[in-house]
């Protein structure tokens, strides 16, 4: 069902002064950045590794709202990993596949996510633990 770790999503309190630290650190680039309404996040993608059938990224998430739940995640435990990111060929056939095996599914229809991608998080009481979002990237 997974076609590759898409990205994994590293919550931050300073977007701009974890891209320096990730760019200088580890020579990785700023591919786009966006500021996500909807889930209270400023955001950017910076590329790992380019190859078929698509990137892997470091996702950088800054709260724009306390409230928002990357906001209330940075409350509870500081920096560090929010999420992992898989992609998949079509979210919504994962979303059924997943939901049959009992998984409960944070969304239970895709999502707008970053670069256009089409997106849906898992419930991670249901995935040891770790939040998991199923990333359909757009065809290039």
């Amino acid at each position: 069902m997974f076609t590759r770790i898409d990205h994994v999503g590293i919550a931050v309190r300073d977007l701009d002064k974890a891209i320096t630290w990730y760019e200088t650190t580890f020579g990785l680039t700023v591919t786009a950045t966006e500021t996500n309404e909807e889930q209270g996040v400023r955001e950017a993608m910076l590329l790992v590794a380019d190859a078929a059938p698509g990137g892997s990224y470091v996702q950088l998430l800054e709260p724009i709202r306390a409230d928002s739940p990357v906001g209330k995640f940075l409350g509870r435990n500081g920096e560090g990993v929010h999420h992992i990111g898989y992609g998949v060929n079509d979210v919504e056939k994962a979303l059924a596949a997943i939901a049959e095996q009992g998984v409960r599914l944070v969304d239970k229809r895709p999502r707008h996510g970053s670069m256009g991608a089409s997106i849906a998080f898992l419930h991670p009481k249901d995935t040891g633990g770790v939040l998991t979002e199923l990333v359909q990237a757009v065809k290039h």
